[in-house]
């Protein structure tokens, strides 16, 4: 195929940039050369940001980047950068940060119109193309005829972008009580959707930190409507369109309030963190759903993500060719009732009830989106069945379904392989194992583990950020140091491989040398090696993937435990005191925050298995649902202190520490059991 434009973009190895490097616009990717050239030619920067699987900047495209006349506006007057957000995170925080700012909301595609030193004065997510041509005459314009007023708005941005940015010092203060906890959980309930989970609003995103938070405080507390609404939540969500029951697997969120129509799109980083959610889920209920969804989920990402070496790419495009060539949201996912009917035969009727073929389960176009709303038993009984066989006649529909949908043209792959996002699929696969107790998923966690040594790890001790055809190009994240530790904590609790353990702890002095603030007890997102645009960035608030900062503060707690350095302790607890404030009345934004806080405001017990059988035991304790542990083992004598001086010979002897002070040692489970459970 000859194209009739090529840009710089060609060079890229990113799928998003990738897909525009064949616009008319002079597209460049975001480095030093390009900033230096803007700087010295006096010309504004037109920072377009999105990323892979973003429906609305596949629609811009089309509309602005692909018209020669949208283009010729733009490579007039600016110096063209498109970032791909997934690589970028440093820069988007920065530029969705001045967005909120300047318009009160935000979203991708991301457009940004800076000074050529990086300062942004105006910004705007989607825009058509009569418009788009406008404002940028317009902005032009501006810049030429009144550069001061120009520049006047771009500085009071930036500082208003440092101001929000600060983290006040307060290691000074009281760590937070259960007391404020509870009120936080108190407040923050008040917006919970207790009928169908989630918020009472719509779309609905999952949030896993937010639900993993909940289950382990309804479990702590004793509070039953806190566990009843998670288990509605994570039932209605595993019941629902957003969960792809044909292939198995997550999409981003729900437009509606019963999580049936999805944004198409399927990201690692829910996958991996709902594989998480759903196995400690299972451990703490045993409820059989939880099981099928990390199983089924699992599976979807090993078919659909994983590259033959073992990283995991990034993410399944909500886009794909419908039966007329046109690209369509959610094409390859939903269902017209003849077509149902044909393929399904004599079974059509209990399918139609099990995923509501039906008003409820209507779409538009006459496309169905399957979703369940009923318990299993339920429709076994109204069909005279036991509950295996109806089981046995739905997995026999999915799999018919599943091979007539491989013949539609599949979404398109974003093929890239991200640090933090394999850190949180490798974290999923610790904790299937761990509580699901299949060898294949140790497997896959294994083989993720070394690809992330020997692909993602610089020579000098620290990471990349990004890995795609044997090259790695961006330098790491706080994220994907905060990742990659927490998946390493939990593969040496699988695997009682020390490796694992002295890697997370090597990562973690990189970060302090290379990422910590002294002044505010904080990380800072990216590294000293990276230049400044405006600010360096420091990330506090849990979204749908938790705070680099408060994934790091949970390591440093977990490394407390293990190692005896009274820095980790302390650095944690500084954090946890700047953040704290926010709990009563944000504790939606701050979940994985509030969970660090419920830790140090509740028994947490290191158990260290020493002995023949410290694999046989080790897997029997941590298959339950133990959030308040941390566990260490070996056969003879381990290489932390935890482990040593506990051997004696022909004997498996478990001990029940509190920082690192141990009760006498027991030899069943059944007995630590007891001491361990809330």
């Amino acid at each position: 195929m000859t194209h009739k434009h090529t840009n710089a973009l060609i060079k890229e190895t990113s799928p998003y940039l990738l897909q525009h490097a064949h616009n008319p616009v002079n597209w460049h990717a975001w480095n030093d050369a390009v900033l230096d050239k803007a700087k010295e030619e006096n010309k504004l920067l037109l920072i377009s940001i999105g990323y892979a699987a973003c429906h609305w900047c596949h629609v811009m495209e089309e509309e602005c980047f692909e018209d020669e006349e949208a283009a010729n506006a733009m490579n007039t007057n600016f110096v063209n950068i498109k970032i791909d957000r997934e690589e970028r995170p440093d820069v988007d925080h920065i530029y969705m940060d001045a967005l909120q700012m300047m318009t009160g909301s935000g979203g991708w595609p991301l457009n940004v119109v800076a000074l050529p030193d990086g300062r942004p004065f105006w910004g705007a997510t989607f825009v058509k193309k009569q418009d788009w041509i406008r404002v940028l005459e317009q902005l032009s314009d501006l810049y030429q005829n009144n550069p001061e007023k120009v520049i006047e708005h771009a500085e009071n941005l930036s500082e208003g972008l440092k101001a929000i940015n600060l983290v006040e010092n307060k290691t000074s203060i009281e760590l937070v009580g259960l007391k404020s906890i509870d009120i936080s959980v108190a407040n923050w309930s008040k917006h919970f959707d207790t009928f169908l989970g989630g918020y009472k609003r719509a779309p609905k995103f999952m949030m896993p930190v937010n639900l993993n938070f909940l289950l382990h405080y309804g479990t702590a507390t004793k509070n039953d409507d806190i566990l009843e609404y998670t288990h509605t939540t994570l039932t209605k969500m595993a019941w629902g369109g957003i969960f792809d029951h044909v292939g198995g697997g997550f999409s981003r969120y729900a437009v509606d309030t019963k999580w049936h129509v999805p944004h198409f799109e399927k990201m690692l980083y829910d996958n991996g963190q709902l594989i998480c959610l759903y196995a400690k889920a299972y451990a703490a209920s045993k409820n059989s759903l939880y099981k099928q969804t990390v199983v089924r989920t699992i599976d979807f990402v090993t078919e659909e993500l994983m590259d033959e070496n073992g990283g995991f790419y990034s993410s399944l495009d909500a886009d794909s060719l419908n039966q007329d060539g046109e690209l369509e949201e959610g094409a390859y996912y939903v269902w017209q009732e003849n077509e149902l009917k044909l393929l399904l035969n004599d079974d059509f009727n209990i399918f139609k009830d099990f995923f509501n073929i039906n008003s409820y389960g209507l779409w538009e176009h006459g496309n169905y989106v399957l979703i369940r709303d009923a318990h299993k038993e339920k429709i076994a009984k109204k069909y005279n069945l036991e509950l295996n066989q109806l089981e046995e006649i739905i997995s026999r529909n999915l799999t018919i379904l599943k091979t007539n949908r491989a013949k539609r043209n599949k979404p398109r792959l974003d093929d890239k392989i991200l640090t933090s996002w394999n850190g949180l699929m490798l974290r999923g696969l610790v904790d299937a194992y761990r509580y699901l107790n299949d060898d294949k998923y140790l497997g896959l966690a294994l083989k993720n583990a070394n690809f992330l040594v020997q692909n993602l790890f610089k020579d000098d001790g620290g990471l990349y950020r990004n890995h795609k055809k044997g090259k790695s190009t961006i330098n790491g994240y706080l994220e994907d140091y905060a990742s990659v530790i927490d998946a390493f904590i939990g593969l040496y609790e699988v695997t009682f491989e020390e490796q694992w353990l002295f890697k997370a702890k090597e990562l973690t002095s990189y970060c302090f040398d290379n990422f910590f603030d002294s002044e505010s007890s904080m990380f800072f997102f990216t590294s000293r090696e990276d230049k400044i645009i405006i600010r360096r960035t420091i990330e506090t608030g849990d979204n749908v993937i938790p705070a680099s900062n408060s994934i790091m503060a949970k390591n440093l707690l977990l490394l407390s435990k293990l190692f005896p350095d009274s820095m980790y302790l302390e650095t944690a607890n500084s954090m946890l005191k700047n953040i704290q404030d926010n709990f009563e009345n944000q504790g939606n934004n701050h979940a994985n925050w509030l969970q660090l806080a419920l830790l140090q405001n509740q028994p947490f017990y290191e158990v260290a298995i020493v002995g023949e059988s410290y694999k046989q035991i080790a897997a029997e304790l941590g298959q339950n649902y133990l959030p308040n542990t941390v566990l260490a083992g070996s056969k003879n004598e381990g290489g932390i202190s935890l482990l040593q001086n506990r051997h004696v010979a022909n004997k498996t002897q478990i001990y029940i520490c509190r920082q690192g002070t141990c009760m006498l040692p027991l030899t069943h489970t059944k007995e630590v059991l007891t001491q361990l459970h809330y």
